[in-house]
């Protein structure tokens, strides 16, 4: 996982192996530090709801995990405070999407990171999450 900074590297590394979550549904970790993240994720069978499309939980998942790898690179523990997505385009089973986080500002323990998640060239969703820094290692 290529990084800008070994620290944060293995700060957003630790948090990575210990997520069960996005690694339990495929999530792999690209790369990150210093502010971003990229993660990407294979949208399979169980995740496409009765439209035939994937239900909008699973992007939002991705893009969530994306934000938490970028917000956590610096090293403390850092949490959403809130977020917010828009679904642009539908997308289906087979799809392998990307989502690109980058890090828009930080304030005392707070921050604003906009996701944009990516099949191929083309935005299928927008996400922005507000994070808090909770502990500091």
């Amino acid at each position: 996982m290529p990084q800008s900074a070994p620290e944060s590297a293995d700060a957003t590394q630790r948090m990575y192996d210990a997520d069960a979550a996005s690694r339990g549904l495929g999530i792999d970790l690209v790369s990150a530090g210093d502010g971003r993240a990229v993660a990407r994720m294979r949208v399979t069978s169980h995740m496409v709801n009765g439209h035939a499309i994937a239900h909008g939980g699973y992007l939002f998942l991705l893009a969530d995990s994306a934000f938490a790898f970028a917000c956590n690179s610096y090293g403390p523990v850092t949490v959403a405070a809130g977020a917010d997505i828009t679904f642009v385009r539908p997308v289906r089973e087979g799809d392998v999407l990307e989502a690109r986080a980058e890090e828009r500002t930080r304030y005392g323990r707070s921050g604003i990171y906009d996701v944009t998640v990516l099949r191929g060239d083309e935005v299928v969703a927008e996400f922005r999450g507000r994070s808090r820094v909770i502990e500091q290692r």
